[in-house]
């Protein structure tokens, strides 16, 4: 009879437990994020240490701390590889418990941590890498891509310099996912405005000598040298097209993705005149500027932010304005992506948005042009606009979206 009775106690006892957990777990104020990208080579300046700042900014500004939350950030390295990426934000999440991996410029790294996110239920918000297909055939319920995509790229830089006579193009690829990505959807914008590609040519990543393919592109006497590539690569094609004389002897150069810090690397001399599209420039308006010299301020090399730094301060508040809302952290990261996309974003840097069911978050993108020398009336006064493209426009329509996500 007495063990019966202290077998009842002991249920009753569980029971009572268990009831007391679940309102317990829904309270845990507890958050971990990992910040994963180039921290020493070509893409270190668009994201590197400086990354990091903008998503400590975010967790400061969010309000969280003072009301008792604990947030921790991490960071790590991924050197441009698949598999050191996929390795550390395995790490990351199994054994230190990191909730969301953020940032993942290299869309070879950003589609494997997409896939890894996708096993683990945790949750990647992508602001670095820009390949549309983290939103299309490869998108998931547990990643968001909230800066830019090549959708984006392609339909801002390539449509404009087609559309103003640029209609034979030669394209110079970094031989990876991004540049497959760029030239595949700015070939299609190309074609579709009545242009014509004439040839392209791969080049590794983190190349130092374009000399070889810069003579192709030139031999091919197109109008329009596309340059699907980013950060070093990029600036190097740039500047070494100068000194063969390229845009001298009438020939264009697409920068096809640009970073302010590529402009300040260059040197308003020889980036003049280049036409690219952004979602995110320091200098649009008061807030902007505000926030912009705030986050200089912080960082160690003094740079204005560039477009994913941008990104990553407005998707960190995204992420963290979510989880209050939940009412804690439920370390589901489905269930927080499905909400983060319920939930409009607003923030000062990009404004009022949505993101849509297939992980692509809705804002404009601008189409810039680089100021000549003497334009430029103070530090960090690089473009100037030329046209502002609609959300709508610049993200890929859901009825072209290859995204299992998406109802048809």
């Amino acid at each position: 009879m007495r063990t019966t009775l202290a077998r009842r106690y002991a249920a009753l006892i569980a029971c009572a437990g268990l009831g007391l957990a679940t309102p317990a777990l829904a309270q845990d104020k507890t958050v971990k994020i990992g910040v994963l990208n180039d921290m020493s080579s070509l893409y270190a300046d668009i994201g590197g240490p400086n990354s990091v700042v903008a998503v400590k900014m975010a967790v400061q500004d969010s309000g969280l701390l003072a009301k008792g939350w604990k947030i921790d950030v991490l960071s790590g390295d991924h050197q441009n590889k698949p598999d050191v990426g996929v390795n550390m934000a395995r790490q990351w999440i199994d054994v230190d418990k990191v909730d969301a991996v953020f940032d993942t410029p290299n869309s070879g790294v950003a589609l494997a941590v997409s896939n890894l996110v996708k096993e683990k239920n945790s949750i990647l918000i992508n602001s670095g890498g820009a390949s549309a297909d983290l939103t299309g055939k490869a998108c998931t319920p547990n990643t968001l891509s909230v800066t830019y995509d090549t959708y984006m790229l392609a339909h801002g830089t390539g449509a404009a310099l087609t559309k103003a006579g640029g209609d034979t193009w030669f394209f110079l690829t970094a031989d990876y996912a991004f540049g497959y990505a760029l030239e595949r959807d700015t070939t299609a914008v190309v074609t579709a405005n009545g242009g014509k590609v004439v040839g392209g040519v791969k080049h590794p990543i983190n190349t130092s000598d374009f000399s070889s393919f810069l003579l192709q592109a030139q031999a091919s006497k197109a109008k329009v040298i596309g340059l699907a590539n980013a950060g070093g690569d990029t600036t190097n094609a740039i500047k070494q097209a100068a000194e063969f004389g390229i845009v001298a002897g009438g020939q264009k150069l697409a920068a096809l993705l640009l970073f302010i810090n590529d402009v300040h690397s260059l040197g308003l001399k020889t980036a003049q005149g280049l036409s690219f599209t952004e979602s995110f420039y320091w200098d649009m308006n008061d807030q902007t500027r505000a926030w912009s010299k705030k986050f200089a301020a912080q960082t160690k090399t003094g740079a204005m932010p560039s477009m994913t730094q941008a990104g990553l301060y407005s998707g960190t508040l995204h992420y963290l304005k979510t989880l209050e809302t939940m009412g804690g952290n439920p370390h589901d990261g489905a269930k927080v992506v499905a909400k983060m996309k319920e939930l409009p974003t607003d923030d000062i840097l990009f404004g009022k948005g949505t993101i849509r069911a297939d992980g692509r978050k809705m804002l404009p993108a601008y189409l810039f042009e680089v100021k000549k020398p003497e334009e430029s009336k103070y530090p960090w006064d690089y473009y100037k606009l030329v046209a502002t493209i609609p959300a709508e426009q610049a993200a890929r329509p859901l009825s072209e979206s290859e995204c299992p996500l998406i109802k048809k």
